[in-house]
């Protein structure tokens, strides 16, 4: 005991823990110990208000502390509400843009009464960035029969020449973009009397997003900024379907004059394509590349 008390360490605890008991006591109303230290209080106090104080401020810490992660769990949440509200707004972004683009594709048919008009989600791109290849959600199911046609015409939703559908089965089809090296068209300048030329795929020129103009007749000219449409020859694309815009050309002689063309739909973006069936068989069979032998006649 003797050891306990001559221990400073202890001794101050001690004191302070009385200390401490004796405050709480006399601060209680009635309590004798709040009697008996009345004439202590200008002493006890300031230690009273102290260790108030220091409680006072303990209880605000930990009070901040448990604020504090009810503010950052309240963050939470409205951050994830923002991103679904963005989430959803893009949506409805996502949804005015098709609807804007099905009230086009109405066009198609008041334009082209002869042909019925199937619309197609795009599926998949196969091949290379240029898309060799686009397979469509529409197939022989849907009128897509190549026993009575040799390739459809395939436009967007604002009526620009995608390409032409070359193969179906039951459920889906692929449409040769007009971007391969594989496609031809029959295109004539959006002018009266426009002069006929021959649009193509070209390997080269795809990786800029453009088409090759051919077969220009001797003594006429292409011009920059000249509109081509389809000129209706070769039995496979009805006239009138904008291609596309000239942006070069080059007259390097009369045996090499051709010009570039840039698409007027771009192939990244479109998401959806309609398919011109004709109403009648009359056109069946006819041989798509037809242009080349008028031409060179």
């Amino acid at each position: 005991m003797k050891k306990l008390l001559s221990n400073k360490i202890f001794i101050m605890v001690l004191v302070t823990v009385l200390i401490v008991i004796v405050i709480i006591f006399s601060s209680i109303p009635g309590n004798p110990i709040h009697s008996l230290t009345r004439p202590l209080s200008v002493v006890l106090n300031p230690i009273q208000n102290a260790v108030f104080f220091v409680g006072d401020r303990v209880g605000a810490f930990f009070s901040a502390v448990t604020d504090g992660m009810e503010i950052r769990e309240e963050n939470q949440e409205l951050k994830e509400e923002i991103a679904e509200l963005e989430y959803e707004l893009s949506l409805s972004d996502e949804a005015t843009r098709r609807w804007e683009e099905l009230k086009d594709a109405f066009q198609i048919k008041d334009t082209f009464e002869q042909y019925e008009i199937i619309g197609s989600s795009i599926l998949t791109r196969d091949a290379d960035e240029w898309f060799s290849v686009i397979r469509i959600g529409s197939g022989s199911k849907d009128g897509l029969d190549f026993e009575l046609f040799d390739a459809f015409a395939a436009v967007d939703a604002r009526m620009n020449l995608v390409g032409r559908v070359i193969s179906s089965d039951d459920d889906t089809a692929k449409v040769l973009p007009l971007l391969h090296e594989g496609f031809s068209v029959s295109a004539k300048v959006d002018t009266v009397n426009g002069i006929i030329v021959r649009v193509t795929g070209e390997n080269q020129l795809k990786q800029s997003g453009l088409c090759k103009v051919s077969m220009i007749p001797e003594g006429m000219a292409l011009n920059v900024g000249d509109t081509l449409v389809t000129s209706g020859k070769g039995g496979v694309f009805p006239a009138g379907i904008p291609i596309g815009v000239i942006e070069s050309v080059h007259y390097e002689s009369e045996l090499n004059r051709y010009a570039t063309l840039r698409p007027f739909t771009n192939l990244y973006e479109i998401k959806d394509v309609f398919v011109m069936i004709p109403e009648s068989g009359d056109t069946a069979g006819e041989d798509i590349f037809a242009i080349e032998s008028e031409l060179e006649t």
